[in-house]
Parts: structure tokens; C-alpha cells; sequence
């Protein structure tokens, strides 16, 4: 028998950065919001004391703090003639597992995306034109601009403690910021994070070769700060432990040191730990959601009425729930018709591996965001006529810290794997090896896709979903471009040796760890016949449903989505507060 809860204003479904920016508005605009999360309860002060934070082991060996995928996993398969299975081991879909979601583990880069990114179709066509599109690709526009962003970028970086460098500021270019970025109404909130030996070299090199290097904004507070929300933030300490790792220290951005302490005081919030939300609940229509139905943690079957219901679970989550909530046509591969599950991207990622003969690199301190970075060859920054593609890649390193584990392989080649040797090699390495990374743009093509899988099914007797996926001959030409890059820049700045790296020579796999940021599924835009949802991350199909996150974006950046995803989340509660309360229903008329 079905539990049934008093009826609320709005149930969200995951208490990440999505969830926890549009509770904290909407409950502050008055109204009723219930949140519910898979995971459990984390509380920083006890969760992730510095005695406890630092325990490589448990949350970065044994990843403790992500979903198990004894719990819910993905099939994977790379083109629709083969057979999917299950992955059943850590891979690179590293889905939050507790409040505060992905946010309470991610690395801490703060980026917003570049107006091409938003536009990609649009301003590609107008540059080159369409022969610039390799064959297949998807390519669409948001239907929002940076332009239109720009006020949520500010309020996100203002609330998450950004800390960081303008480069273009009221129309201004500003010496040592990217030159490269959208115009900012306003300067970070925090000055940048204090460069290191690694990032110094960095930008010696970089300049040595006409580049433009930067520090990246980082989600992690230079100095004490009061967020507008009223909430306290330490100064980091450059302890090195930031991905997949959470923050005694109250340094980091993350839902949990941001917001959630701002939320948990409003007498209109409620959030549902250790429950797991199966179904949206549609109207005997089938046009409007009624709410959700979840299991909680002693598997008893409750419905959370709703008159609007937000989906803010991660990427894959969102697209798997609108399947099985049968929200939108399905993407069908033969026909190329149908949204959901439709245009999946991932990331490109390449750059070079770089050993010293004879440095003081000092990895044993840093912070998951501190990185220089060049973004000369990012996005449409350069002249992509006659390469074959379009993109690129930001180009950077990252001193976030080396830990003793999972720095043990980070060896140059012939190195000795045992013994008394392997011990001298290692110690050599540490001072002297590290990597450049080229964190590169993804376009998504007609052949791969996310469905439902006809085979395998969770605990719940639900399919679960599976993941068709490559790497497009964009996405290849593009990662070998920037890894010749990456290789003219590790040689400038001095490495002994440089060897190229590329996660896009190969066939895609799950058990790649170049990057985890997947993208897309239910993508947003201005028609209903290429997206699930409209420019305000509404539904076509049901108005009372918003889906947020990067299952939303059509296209990946050559960055971390967690800045856009944050100002699309609040872009998304202003509409509904000032328009869809006023008159409940489509905010795009078709």
C-alpha cells in the first residue's frame, strides 16, 4: 500500500547544487519545498573534520562518498550492433551519494562558459559555415545567451566564494585574467588562490610561446568570506584534499558549506534523506506532473504530491527518471526522431604527461581548482578554418596535490614497478612529474544516445539506463590538435620529458578517468522537436516539470559545468517565481 505525504508546493528531487540553489529561492519567495535525496544526511563538522577529510583511502581509493554502483549502475556500449553491460566497477559516472550530492566531492573549478558555447550553431555557420559541421554532429543552440547569464554567473560565484581574476570587466580587459571570457558585470568575490611552483612554470612557458596564462577561478575562499546568504567560509588551507573529498575547513564551495545551512533554517523546507524517487507522477491526462513516488529506506512506497515538480539529480539520473516516468519521446537512432536520451556528450580530454630532471614541485600541498590555464585554443578563441573540426580545449595544470596513493603510478617511462628502486623513482617523481591537462570541448552526434536497457534492471525491478557512446571524428581531430599543443607547451616550460596524451585515440570507455563530466540526454533549446526542454529548463511536455543540470546542455565547454549548471539553476527559479506562479503554464509558446 502507498504512503501518501501532505502535498507541497514543489518536490525536487536530489539536494545537489541544483536542488539546494532553487529550494533556497524559492522557499525565500514563500514557497512550501520538499527535497528529497537518495543519499544521507553529511554534516561538515562531522563528517569531514580535518582528522577525518584526509583519509585518502576511504573517499578517494574506495570512493565512499559516491553512489556504489551495487546500487544503481549503467550499461555501457560503445556503438547500437553490440550488446550493453553492465559497469559494475567505479567508473568515470561519479553520482553523488549524500546531501549536497556531486558538489560535496567535486575538485572546486568555477568556470562559466564563453558566449560560443551557448551558440555554437549559430555563431559556427556565421564564421565558416555549415561545411565547418562534421558529418552527424548535433549541433544546437541553448536557447539562452551568456548575456542573458551573466546576473546568475555573478550570484552563483557570490554565493559558492569564487575565487578569482576578471578578464574582461565592464567591457575592460583586465591584466592577469583571461582575456578569453564573456564580460563580467563584477570583479570574483575573492582575490585568486596563491600561485605554486608548478603553475609559475606554467605561465613562464605559456608566455615564452604568445599564450595568455591565468589562475582558474576556484571554488575554494583566499581569505574568510561571508556569502550573501549569510553563510561563513574559512580561508583554505592548500591541504590538497579537495576531489572526491569533502571540506572541515568550510573553505570549499559546496551545497553543504554554502547553502544547505542557509536552507535548514526555513520552517517551509523539508528534506527526505536516504529515499530514492522512482516515477514522476503524471495526471490522468498525461500532461501535467501530480508529484513523485519514492522508496525509502525501509523500502515502503510513499507519493509526494507537488504542484511542480524540479528534477536535479545528477545527469544520468534526470534522463533515466524522464524515461521511466514516460515524460517526452524516447530518442529513436534509426529514425533520428524523439528528445529524451538524445544528444549525449561527454568530454575531450588530451594534453601531455611532463617530467623534470630536477624541480621542487612540492605536491604535497594545493587545492582541487588551482591551475593556470591558457585558453588560446578553447572553444572558437582561434581560426578553425581548414582543420576539420570545431572546439577545443582550455590547456592546463592543476597543483592540487599529490597523494601518495593515487600518485604512486605518475612515474616517467621505464621506471622500475618494485622494490627498493620503484621507492627511488617515486620520491625522484613527486618533485618532478606531473601533467597537462586539456580539458576539451564535446559536441554529441545522431549515433549515441542514452535508453532504457531491454535487459538489465535495478533493485526496484526498474531497467536501468544505457549508455551508447563514442568519441565523434570532431571530438578526435579536436583532442589531437590540442594534445600537439599541449606538447609545444610542456616543452617551453623546460620538461625534460614530454610525452602526448590523448583519451580520444581510442575507443571511449566508462573505466577512463580523463574526466566525468557527462553531458546532456534532455538538452534545452528552442524547438520541441530537438529538445525535452525550453530555455528555462521546463519540460515541453509537462509545464509543471523543470529539469536541471548538465543533462540540460546540448553541447560540453572546454570546462567543468558546475558554474553554468549553478546559473541555469537560478536563471530557472526566477522564471518560475516571477512568470510561472503569475500563470502556471508554458513559459515558450511554440
Amino acid at each position: 500500500m502507498k504512503n501518501v505525504r501532505p502535498k507541497a508546493d514543489v518536490a525536487i528531487v536530489g539536494l545537489g547544487w541544483c536542488g539546494s540553489l532553487i529550494a533556497e529561492e524559492l522557499t525565500r519567495a514563500g514557497l512550501n519545498v520538499v527535497a528529497i535525496e537518495r543519499g544521507p544526511w553529511f554534516e561538515t563538522a562531522t563528517d569531514f573534520p580535518p582528522s577525518v577529510d584526509t583519509d585518502e583511502l576511504r573517499w578517494d581509493t574506495r570512493r565512499s562518498m559516491l553512489l556504489p554502483p551495487a546500487v544503481e549502475t549503467t550499461t555501457f556500449r560503445n556503438n547500437s550492433a553490440q550488446t550493453a553491460l553492465p559497469t559494475r566497477d567505479w567508473n568515470l559516472n561519479e553520482l553523488g551519494y549524500n546531501v549536497g550530492g556531486s558538489g560535496t566531492h567535486w575538485a572546486g573549478m568555477a568556470w562559466r562558459f564563453t558566449p560560443f558555447d551557448f551558440e555554437p550553431y549559430s555563431q559556427t555557420v556565421k564564421r565558416y559555415g555549415k561545411q565547418q559541421i562534421a558529418k552527424g554532429v548535433i549541433l544546437q543552440d541553448w536557447g539562452v545567451t551568456y548575456d542573458e547569464l551573466e546576473p546568475f554567473y555573478d550570484r552563483f560565484e557570490k554565493i559558492a566564494g569564487v575565487s578569482g581574476k576578471a578578464g574582461k570587466l565592464n567591457g575592460k580587459t583586465m591584466p592577469e585574467g583571461n582575456p578569453f571570457e564573456g564580460n563580467r558585470s563584477s570583479e570574483y568575490p575573492l582575490p585568486a588562490l596563491e600561485s605554486m611552483r608548478l603553475t609559475d612554470i606554467f605561465a613562464e612557458g605559456a608566455k615564452k610561446i604568445g599564450l595568455n596564462p591565468f589562475m582558474v577561478p576556484a571554488g575554494q575562499a583566499s581569505r574568510a568570506y561571508v556569502n550573501p546568504l549569510g553563510v561563513r567560509m574559512g580561508p583554505c588551507t592548500y591541504c590538497g584534499y579537495c576531489l572526491y573529498y569533502g571540506c572541515g575547513n568550510f573553505s570549499k564551495s559546496s551545497p553543504n558549506a554554502c547553502v544547505i545551512p542557509a536552507l535548514m533554517q526555513r520552517e517551509n523546507f523539508t528534506v527526505l534523506t536516504d529515499s530514492a524517487v522512482v516515477r514522476v507522477n503524471k495526471a490522468e491526462d498525461g500532461k501535467t506532473a501530480t508529484g513523485v513516488t519514492y522508496i525509502d529506506k525501509n523500502q515502503k512506497e510513499w507519493e509526494q504530491p507537488a504542484d511542480i515538480v524540479i528534477l536535479s539529480a545528477f545527469q544520468m539520473q534526470n534522463v533515466r527518471l524522464l524515461l521511466l516516468s514516460k515524460i517526452g519521446v524516447p530518442y529513436n537512432p534509426v529514425t533520428k526522431t524523439g528528445v529524451v536520451g538524445r544528444a549525449y556528450s561527454f568530454q575531450t580530454v588530451s594534453g601531455a604527461a611532463i617530467h623534470f630532471k630536477d624541480e621542487n614541485l612540492n605536491q604535497y600541498i594545493g587545492a582541487g581548482a588551482l591551475s593556470s590555464q591558457v585558453d588560446d585554443w578553447n572553444g572558437d578563441n582561434f581560426d578553425h578554418t581548414g582543420l576539420g573540426f570545431i572546439g577545443g580545449a582550455g590547456i592546463l595544470v592543476v597543483a592540487r596535490g599529490a597523494r601518495p596513493i593515487g600518485n604512486a603510478d605518475a612515474l616517467p617511462p621505464g621506471s622500475p614497478r618494485w622494490g627498493k628502486d620503484w621507492k627511488k623513482a617515486y620520491t625522484h617523481a613527486f618533485q618532478n612529474t606531473t601533467f597537462i591537462f586539456g580539458q576539451g570541448t564535446s559536441f554529441s552526434h545522431e549515433d549515441y544516445y542514452l535508453d532504457l536497457d531491454p535487459e538489465y534492471k535495478d533493485n526496484n525491478g526498474n531497467p536501468l539506463l544505457r549508455v551508447t557512446f563514442d568519441y565523434n571524428d570532431n571530438d578526435r581531430r579536436s583532442a589531437k590538435f590540442i594534445e600537439e599543443k599541449s606538447v609545444e607547451i610542456g616543452k617551453a616550460m623546460g620538461a625534460e620529458i614530454v610525452i602526448g596524451t590523448n583519451s580520444a585515440s581510442g575507443a571511449y570507455s566508462p573505466y577512463n578517468f580523463a574526466s566525468d563530466h557527462t553531458i546532456g540526454g534532455a538538452v534545452m533549446g528552442t524547438d520541441p522537436k530537438t529538445s525535452v526542454l525550453n530555455r528555462y529548463q521546463q519540460c515541453w511536455d509537462a509545464h509543471n516539470v523543470f529539469v536541471l543540470g548538465a543533462s540540460s546542455f546540448p553541447n560540453n565547454a572546454g570546462y567543468n559545468p558546475t558554474g553554468t549548471i549553478g546559473a541555469l539553476s537560478l536563471w530557472t527559479a526566477k522564471a518560475i517565481i516571477e512568470q510561472y506562479l503569475k500563470n502556471p503554464g508554458p513559459l515558450v509558446k511554440v
